[in-house]
């Protein structure tokens, strides 16, 4: 799985070096210096894959950062992407939970399976196949098909007692914020 994110960061002043045929680039470039996070976080996401524009995940996470701050629940799960990942960001659980959380709130499918992978592995979080099991499932539920694979392979390791326990706290969920 690709994910991105963003910085605190200004933009440089100088206009990024595009590469050839990237009329997309140029696009999203002029909406995202307007203030338009879809714009912000497609250009995060040119900078972090290389698509366009040189890869530089410093750029990525300033852009992800704009976005993400303006409530874009994809910018928010780019952003703690690039911190679980120390790519433009510090390495940081307590940073990618904080954004995965906030993508969450607004039912990103791709989130939910972000903090499930937390929770399986344990980072910023204790380890739980319990808390996993029922974020992957809320990510199937959502619409991520690569959560099913994540739920089904962890459910393997859990006893029926525990999956229905996940089952449950599933059903009952709710965003903490309306």
């Amino acid at each position: 799985m690709s994910f991105l994110a963003s910085s605190c960061a200004a933009p440089p002043s100088s206009p990024p070096q595009l590469l050839i045929g990237e009329p997309a680039v140029s696009e999203a470039l002029k909406h995202a210096q307007t203030g338009d996070p879809n714009a912000q976080n497609q250009l995060g996401i040119h900078y972090s894959e290389g698509r366009g524009l040189p890869q530089n995940y410093l750029e990525a996470k300033d852009w992800f950062k704009k976005a993400a701050d303006q409530g874009h629940a994809g910018a928010q799960v780019n952003l703690g992407t690039l911190y679980s990942l120390g790519q433009g960001a510090p390495y940081s659980d307590h940073m990618a939970l904080f954004w995965f959380q906030k993508a969450v709130e607004q039912r990103n499918a791709l989130a939910f399976a972000k903090l499930g992978m937390m929770y399986e592995r344990g980072r910023g979080v204790p380890q739980s196949l319990v808390e996993a099991h029922m974020w992957y499932s809320l990510s199937a539920a959502y619409g991520e098909k690569r959560a099913v694979e994540s739920r089904d392979t962890i459910a393997t390791r859990m006893t029926r007692s525990q999956i229905t326990e996940s089952e449950e706290r599933a059903k009952k969920w709710t965003p903490t914020r309306p």
